[in-house]
């Protein structure tokens, strides 16, 4: 049986507008966004399938640095230990060639004019060669345990053993302490802003960032660099996972130095030059860009070079924002006020890119005139609004004042007196 054809035809259905009405963009959320540069300023990057493993053995001493504080702690004890069983197996192996072990005396009164003897006194099992070991490594200092000058063989063990723990104590302090004093631990107290704005500053739409210091000793030599990595295909199509784009910053000195005494805005230019030229409110939530903050400056107390990082992707930019005043002026001293430090707050900003912003300014000036606009009109709701208010409180206040005078103007009661022969006799009273 074949199906009846319908009067209306398919193109005027419901069907058929639906698909041709323009549909607006949905944006959805990104689960799980690789991003290159962390919040905290590690780099998220997995190295995978490295065949030459033996590089990191030929730097010993930055591996070491580079491990976590577990591994090197484990290293750090596993070191020391070593080489005492390593070198307390050489004593009982030098005791023993002698004849240490065997001939005991009998008599411990007589082990004074024995000791001529024995290549090391009080060596007389692995334990006591062992305890010997650490005294010899760590101490130069004996007590009941020495070696004599009858076994030239014992000298030549104290003097490598002497000479290999001083190595290892070098290396393995030297590597403590260069973990403890890493540059990276002075870049815990340098701070970014967790929201990157977008606004209007100079009749120029200007990407801004705040960085601050929390510490008091200052970041000598201070400069800021900003990347944009985006994957980007050539015109011969190859695909860029990774492409690093550098960003100008717009500074007060060529230099590009800053002087990091209080929170700063770093503000940069979308111009012709800027990755960020052809995009627009919309297209900004809908591209996989991400802008990297790289802080780089000498510690003044250590004089080691720090560097902090960060990251902004398009869920952390915010349009049409600026961030609030947080310095202020209290009793001859500026306060900063750190609760402050990422807050932000709306401004009229058009929602177009910066080309079109270029190519028809008129739209600038539309904005800013209807933002005046706005503003005025929010100003006079306010003057009236307090008008109302206050012609409210004048008139309950004379409403007030009309009954406190309609009381006091009531008239008051009189009484009559007629002398009578037993005294006073009140006749009437009259209000």
């Amino acid at each position: 049986m074949l199906a009846r054809k319908s009067i209306i035809p398919e193109e005027f259905g419901l069907p058929g507008l639906a698909s041709r009405m323009p549909r607006k963009p949905v944006f959805r959320d990104r689960v799980n966004k690789a991003r290159f540069i962390a919040k905290n300023g590690s780099c998220n990057l997995a190295h995978k399938n490295i065949r030459e493993q033996g590089r990191f053995l030929q730097d010993v001493f930055t591996t070491l640095v580079d491990l976590k504080w577990r591994f090197t702690l484990v290293i750090f004890t596993t070191t020391f230990v070593s080489s005492w069983l390593l070198f307390a197996m050489s004593w009982w192996l030098v005791a023993f060639a002698h004849g240490d072990l065997t001939s005991r005396p009998p008599d411990p009164e007589d082990l004074v004019l024995s000791t001529k003897n024995y290549c090391v006194t009080g060596v007389k099992s692995f334990t006591s060669a062992f305890l010997f070991s650490i005294e010899v490594q760590v101490t130069i200092g004996f007590g009941g345990r020495m070696i004599t000058e009858e076994c030239p063989t014992a000298i030549t063990v104290l003097i490598m053993q002497n000479i290999i723990g001083l190595i290892i104590n070098a290396v393995m302090l030297g590597c403590i302490f260069m973990k403890t004093a890493q540059s990276n631990r002075r870049a815990e107290t340098l701070i970014f802003s967790r929201h990157a704005v977008i606004a209007v500053r100079n009749n120029c739409l200007c990407f801004m960032i705040r960085i601050g210091d929390l510490r008091k000793s200052m970041i000598i030599g201070a400069t800021v660099r900003l990347q944009v990595v985006r994957k980007t295909t050539t015109p011969e199509g190859e695909v860029i996972p990774i492409h690093q784009i550098d960003v100008p910053i717009e500074t007060a000195v060529a230099s590009n130095s800053l002087f990091l005494l209080a929170p700063l805005i770093i503000c940069h230019v979308i111009d012709k030059n800027s990755p960020l030229y052809d995009l627009s409110a919309m297209e900004l939530q809908c591209s996989d860009l991400e802008v990297i903050v790289i802080l780089e400056g000498v510690v003044e107390t250590t004089g080691i070079t720090t560097q902090a990082r960060t990251s902004y992707i398009s869920e952390e930019i915010q349009w049409g924002h600026r961030f609030v005043p947080i310095v202020t002026e209290e009793e001859g001293v500026y306060s900063v006020d750190y609760s402050k430090f990422g807050n932000t707050v709306k401004v009229t900003t058009p929602r177009c890119s910066a080309r079109e912003l270029d190519e028809k300014p008129s739209i600038l000036i539309q904005t800013l005139q209807k933002s005046e606009l706005s503003h005025q009109n929010s100003l006079r709701k306010r003057n009236s609004m307090r008008r109302n208010n206050s012609m409210r409180k004048s008139a309950r206040s004379g409403a007030g004042m009309r009954r406190n005078n309609s009381g006091l103007l009531a008239s008051p009661k009189v009484q009559f007196f007629t002398p009578s022969e037993g005294g006073v006799q009140v006749l009437n009273a009259v209000t």
